[in-house]
C-alpha cells in the first residue's frame, strides 16, 4: 500500500485525484445512496492539495481547507453497556473539530452511537458492507463494553471465530446472502473475514466486566489485538473499579504486525464520564490545544478558571488518528485510482 507523502504533484495524477474526489464510488441500496461528503466540491486544486498532505502533521487549515472537501472514512461508536451513557457526546466532539457528521451517523436510525449488545459478526459484516459501499475502510471507536466489542471485531475479522462472516446492510439491518464483498479500489471479490481497518481504539476497556457479564470467550483476547487493526490504541485510568482496571494491568500487545498503543488516562476522569468531550471543541483554549497535540509530545495541560480540561487527553490523542487516518484513506483512493491508470 503506498500513501503520498509531500510532493510534487504531477497534472495528469491530479485530474485522477480529482476525479476521485468528485465521484467517490458509491452503491445505492434500499432505493437510496449515501451521500459522499466532498463530493459537490469540483476543485481539482483540493485533489493536488490532498496528496501532498503529510498525515501524521495535519493542522486545523487543513482539516477545514482539505480534508473537509473530500471523502472521510466511516466511523463507527460503541457504547458501553450501561445505556443511558453513549458516545453521542463523542461525536458531537468529532463533529465539532470538523468530521463531517454523516460518516458518523447511522445511515438506518440517524443516531451517532451503536449498542454494545451486539452481535460482534454482525458489526464486522457492517464494517465491510461500509468499505464496499464508500470506498473507505471505517474506524471503530469503542467505550467500555463498546471496547469489548470492537477488539471483538477484530478478532472476527481475523478469523478468531469462524472463517466465514455475512455481509451486513445497515440500512435494511439484514444479512446479505454473501460472505465476500467486490473490493472498490481493486475491483476484485475478497471476503469480509480478512478485511483490515486502519485505526480502533477501545476506552476503558476491563476484564471484570467480562467476567460479571459472561463474556467468557473475550477473557483471553480482550488485551491480543489481531493483524486485523493497523493501528490500535487503548486507554485506561488505573483504579477504574467499574472496568477492573488496576496499576500495572495487563497492557494491550500485538499478536503480529498492529501497531499498538496503550495510554493512561488522568485519574481525576471518570470512567462513565470519558464520552462527556463536546465541551472541548467549542472551547477556543482547549480547542487549541487538541489541534496542535502531538502523541510524542509533552506540552502541558492549559489551565484557567474558564477552561474546563476534563477528558482533554484521550480527546486529543483519537482525535490525531482520526485526522491521520482521514488523509490516509482518502489518499488511498487516488493511490488505487492512479494504479488503475497506469
Amino acid at each position: 500500500m503506498r500513501f503520498f507523502g509531500a510532493f510534487s504533484v504531477p497534472a495528469s495524477l491530479s485530474a485522477i485525484a480529482f476525479a476521485v474526489v468528485a465521484a467517490l464510488p458509491l452503491r445505492a441500496l434500499a432505493g437510496e445512496p449515501l451521500a459522499a461528503p466532498g463530493g459537490a466540491d469540483r476543485d481539482p486544486a483540493i485533489a493536488g492539495r490532498l496528496l501532498a498532505l503529510d498525515p501524521d502533521h495535519i493542522s486545523a487549515r487543513e482539516v477545514a481547507e482539505v480534508l473537509a472537501r473530500v471523502p472521510a472514512p466511516r466511523i463507527v461508536l460503541l457504547q458501553g453497556s450501561f445505556a443511558p451513557i453513549t458516545m453521542e457526546p463523542f461525536a458531537e466532539f468529532l463533529i465539532g473539530m470538523g468530521y463531517p457528521p454523516d460518516r458518523i451517523r447511522n445511515p438506518r436510525d440517524g443516531g451517532y452511537s451503536s449498542s454494545s449488545f451486539t452481535d460482534s459478526r454482525q458489526v464486522a459484516g457492517a464494517l465491510a458492507w461500509y468499505y464496499e459501499t464508500e470506498g473507505m475502510r471505517p474506524l471503530v471507536i469503542g467505550h467500555s463494553q463498546g471496547g469489548m466489542l470492537a477488539i471483538r471485531v477484530l478478532h472476527d475479522l481475523a478469523g478468531g471465530f469462524g472463517d466465514t462472516i455475512p455481509v451486513w446492510n445497515p440500512i435494511t439491518d439484514t444479512a446479505e446472502a454473501r460472505t465476500a464483498i467486490v473490493d472498490p479500489l481493486s475491483g476484485s471479490s475478497r471476503p469480509v473475514v480478512g478485511l483490515r481497518l486502519p485505526y480502533a481504539a477501545a476506552i476503558a476497556t476491563g476484564k471484570l466486566a467480562r467476567v460479571l457479564l459472561g463474556q467468557w470467550t473475550m477473557l483471553d483476547k480482550l488485551r491480543e489485538i489481531p493483524d486485523s487493526a493497523e493501528e490500535f490504541t487503548g486507554f485506561a485510568i488505573e483504579w477504574d473499579l467499574i472496568a477492573g482496571l488496576f496499576p500495572r494491568s495487563d497492557p494491550y500487545l500485538a499478536s503480529g504486525s498492529a501497531a499498538v498503543r496503550n495510554v493512561i488516562l488522568p485519574a481525576t476522569y471518570t470512567h462513565i464520564g470519558l464520552p462527556a468531550t463536546g465541551h472541548l471543541a467549542t472551547n477556543p483554549v482547549t480547542r487549541a490545544w487538541i489541534e496542535a497535540y502531538a502523541p510524542d509530545g509533552n506540552a502541558a495541560i492549559p489551565d484557567g478558571a474558564d477552561v474546563d480540561t476534563t477528558n482533554l487527553l484521550h480527546a486529543a490523542d483519537i482525535w490525531h488518528s482520526v485526522k491521520r487516518h482521514w488523509a490516509r484513506e482518502a489518499q488511498r483512493l487516488v493511490a488505487a485510482q492512479h494504479q488503475d491508470a497506469k
